[in-house]
């Protein structure tokens, strides 16, 4: 129980509080718990829902890549996407539980105190008035005494003095004393910087914090190359990222950068563990949707700020690796050290497109021709077969070849990407920087 010992009675006193430890918000997991655990919940969660659009094809139009890109131009399995990601979560995970043994306990009951010191302040600011606004010639107290049908401005004006705000105070030792009284403006500012304001500016520090933290690393792992080898090679697999493959880096790499940059983050900001589940999952969702591969017109993330998955699409092209460092919030540091990518890059994606279908086709038409050979050896020359050996089909049995091969590549599709379709647009307004 905190008491007021002493009151200066020129300012309103601070009210009394108790103090109790804050119930958790889903008992009887503790809060700082919780927030290890949301973000895992999250990232399986919306990478599931990208998932299923790549399964069923919902929205060709707005990939960034074809199918066929992603069977033929990464150089690596889901499953082995699929355990790295685990592994990181775990190492995330046990490294969170082993800093939560150092958590301070969280309570509640001084809230009404905290707006009390910032009203208070508040108060002290307005006596500066008079003297600021003399400064450059105006008589704020002169005024005030003409504003009489609106106290709360003629008090601010006069430097805080609101006679008519009086209330009575108990002291320690049972003696009732006179003491000034907050007006309801001042409460009301001062709650709104202490429930709004103060957490907003923790949630941007936190936010510069990461993006800072996650930019010189991560360029760092570019820039020397045995960091590169060693580490970051391992994420640049995937040439055509997709959702559950935005925590694919080696666990060294996966700790330093997401697991160490947002608890330092965490730290600084002096969150509450509530608060730390909000950033811990925005920050996830934001990683997944940043390595979605899709640019959604109606997807708030991908247009609150420039860094995007189109954005960060570029970085994992060979052509584009040395740019687009920036993630996974704001683009700040790119256009500060000039690493982001310029130019129109509609071009290189097609030619990307193109050569992968080509690939795939190549793929299908030599296992076509091994197929009709070892059919050939078991049956008798067809009827229709020339002298060189060439073969004259109908228009009927041409048709039925080519139907065939639809059929194949279709499959080959489905089992790559499971997509149901191998031909998709990609418009200058997704791909152009």
């Amino acid at each position: 129980m905190a008491s007021n010992t002493s009151l200066p009675l020129e300012l309103p006193p601070l009210p009394a509080y108790t103090l109790t430890p804050r119930p958790p918000l889903f008992a009887p997991i503790p809060d700082n718990i919780v927030a290890l655990i949301l973000p895992i919940v999250a990232y399986w969660a919306v990478s599931m829902i990208f998932h299923l659009i790549d399964v069923y094809d919902l929205f060709p139009q707005y990939r960034l890549h074809t199918p066929a890109e992603v069977l033929k131009r990464n150089h690596v399995t889901r499953w082995d996407v699929v355990r790295d990601v685990v592994l990181q979560q775990v190492i995330q995970t046990v490294a969170g539980l082993m800093m939560a043994q150092f958590d301070d306990v969280e309570y509640t009951g001084r809230e009404e105190y905290d707006v009390a010191v910032w009203a208070r302040r508040i108060r002290i600011v307005q006596r500066a008035l008079p003297g600021l606004l003399g400064f450059v010639g105006f008589d704020s107290v002169g005024l005030a005494k003409n504003l009489s049908g609106h106290p709360m401005l003629a008090g601010a004006l006069s430097g805080g003095r609101y006679p008519s705000l009086i209330q009575k105070v108990i002291m320690d030792d049972g003696a009732e004393v006179i003491a000034p009284a907050f007006a309801g403006w001042e409460l009301a500012v001062a709650s709104f910087i202490y429930y709004y304001l103060i957490p907003a500016f923790q949630f941007i520090w936190a936010v510069s914090v990461v993006d800072t933290w996650q930019y010189f690393w991560h360029r760092a792992m570019h820039l020397n190359r045995w960091l590169y080898v060693m580490f970051h090679s391992r994420h640049h697999r995937l040439y055509v990222p997709y959702a559950f493959g935005a925590l694919y880096n080696h666990p060294v790499e996966g700790f330093l950068l997401d697991t160490a940059g947002t608890g330092v983050a965490f730290l600084t900001s002096m969150m509450s563990h509530r608060q730390s589940m909000w950033f811990f999952t925005l920050s996830t969702i934001k990683t997944v949707d940043d390595h979605c591969g899709y640019a959604f017109p109606w997807d708030p993330l991908q247009h609150l700020t420039s860094n995007n998955a189109a954005y960060h699409d570029i970085h994992h092209q060979s052509w584009g690796i040395k740019t687009n460092f920036s993630q996974p919030f704001f683009i700040v540091w790119d256009r500060l050290m000039g690493t982001q990518w310029k130019g129109d890059v509609t071009l290189r994606y097609e030619r990307a497109r193109l050569s992968a279908q080509k690939q795939v086709d190549d793929e299908n038409s030599r296992a076509f021709t091994e197929e009709n050979k070892d059919e050939g050896s078991s049956i008798p020359a067809p009827a229709n077969a020339g002298r060189n050996g060439s073969i004259t089909v109908s228009a009927e049995e041409a048709d039925d070849l080519k139907a065939r091969t639809i059929l194949r590549k279709k499959t080959v599709a489905l089992q790559g990407d499971g997509g149901n379709s191998t031909s998709h647009r990609l418009t200058r307004g997704i791909i152009q920087n």
